[in-house]
């Protein structure tokens, strides 16, 4: 099977509120089709992996990242970065990944339709049925002309995933996406989502701090490891396959 990200020696360095903070991984590989979860307590750095998997944010060291989203083409990400090539970085991102953030990240002012649409107009892709597929198959079809602060708080997830999956990506991230939802609705709509990624053949990276939830997906689980505090003022958070 493909290997659609293989990371080596990667890091990250942050500031917070005067505190240092070092996000470490040392070898991380992800297969095509594989559901992972990264999983951790709330602030050990799974949301800022999953930017940097989304190509969002520029690690401080690299040795390896690649990308092979199926398409017949490898990217060698480490060297797109080191060469600050920011607008073939955002088309890879554009083309290929799909985001799902744990607010929805809806715009308030375009219809439910006209949020799923963006993907494929920012590609350019033909208007199909595509639109109206997906939001079938998540059960939005009825809410489409709706502006999303009129959508109950699952219906604004089964949205945000729909705009994440509306142009077909080969990578689907989701950021703690049902962490606001009631237990039976997160559930709910994860169930609908694994068989939906799964007839796409998506590889899906999600977070979470939710360990019951996360095994019964029967996601694969990529864990922060270990932490520490070194000289007092650096907290140091690793992940590892």
């Amino acid at each position: 099977m493909t290997i659609v990200y293989d990371l080596k020696n990667v890091v990250k360095e942050r500031l917070v509120e005067g505190v240092g903070y070092r996000l470490q991984v040392p070898s991380i590989e992800i297969r095509a089709q594989e559901n992972i979860a990264l999983v951790g307590h709330s602030g050990c750095g799974k949301s800022t992996l999953l930017d940097i998997f989304a190509l969002i944010l520029h690690p401080d060291k690299v040795d390896t990242f690649t990308i092979d989203p199926i398409d017949g083409k490898s990217y060698q990400i480490d060297k797109l970065w080191r060469r600050r090539r920011q607008s073939r970085l955002s088309q890879i991102r554009k083309q290929h990944i799909g985001y799902v953030l744990q607010s929805g990240g809806l715009l308030p002012y375009l219809t439910v339709r006209e949020n799923i649409e963006l993907p494929r107009r920012l590609l350019k892709l033909t208007d199909d049925d595509s639109i109206d597929s997906i939001a079938r198959v998540l059960g939005i079809h009825r809410q489409l002309d709706k502006l999303p602060g009129l959508l109950s708080a699952g219906e604004r997830q089964r949205a945000a995933f729909a705009r994440a999956l509306s142009h077909r990506p080969s990578i689907l991230l989701a950021d703690e996406p049902t962490a606001s939802l009631d237990p039976i609705t997160a559930r709910k709509i994860m169930a609908v989502v694994m068989e939906l990624i799964k007839g796409l053949k998506i590889t899906l990276i999600t977070a979470s701090h939710d360990w019951a939830h996360v095994y019964k997906m029967d996601l694969r689980v990529i864990k922060q490891e270990s932490e520490s505090v070194k000289d007092g003022q650096i907290y140091q958070s690793t992940f590892h396959d």
